[in-house]
């Protein structure tokens, strides 16, 4: 292909991964669902939930999770504009103030730096969502991490089918 030449999808399927989990091991599989479950009845905004999923995700340069959240989030109405500047959100005026609580959050839990969360990050968070919700969102957070740790370290690629 020479510079000229735009550059388009391959129609190749897509690598196996390194170890199909959902096979080798239908308990831990069953456990990862159990969680979510628990995530999905939450109550917690579904649009809140995509943006965490995706925010963690690209912390963890998942691709499987980056395709398939960006996907779900377009499909429950998403803007372009939101999910592309998602990486950039503390600067961007285009999240609400219990977004960018959400999204700090999700931020340090992911990241769990040598300083951990701060004293400001909780007081943040607190102030935009109850201890019932904020213990739902934490799971989303520990959910999402661990999905993109299954998909991270075997290696599944986009739109994979096991």
């Amino acid at each position: 292909m020479n510079s000229s030449t735009p550059a388009t999808h391959s129609s190749a399927p897509a690598p196996a991964p390194r170890v199909n989990y959902r096979r080798v091991s239908p308990g831990a599989f069953a456990a990862m669902l159990a969680l979510q479950q628990v995530v999905n009845q939450s109550g917690l905004e579904h649009s809140l939930l995509e943006l965490v999923k995706l925010r963690a995700s690209q912390i963890n340069s998942c691709a499987y999770c980056l395709d398939l959240h960006w996907r779900a989030a377009k499909q429950a109405g998403e803007t372009d504009e939101r999910l592309y500047l998602l990486s950039a959100w503390a600067e961007s005026p285009a999240y609400t103030p219990r977004e960018r609580a959400a999204l700090r959050w999700t931020e340090d839990l992911t990241r769990l730096s040598p300083g951990h969360v701060t004293d400001d990050t909780f007081a943040e968070a607190r102030a935009h969502f109850s201890e019932n919700e904020l213990v739902q969102l934490t799971l989303a957070i520990v959910t999402i991490n661990g999905w993109n740790r299954f998909s991270v370290g075997f290696k599944v690629p986009p739109r994979a089918a096991f």
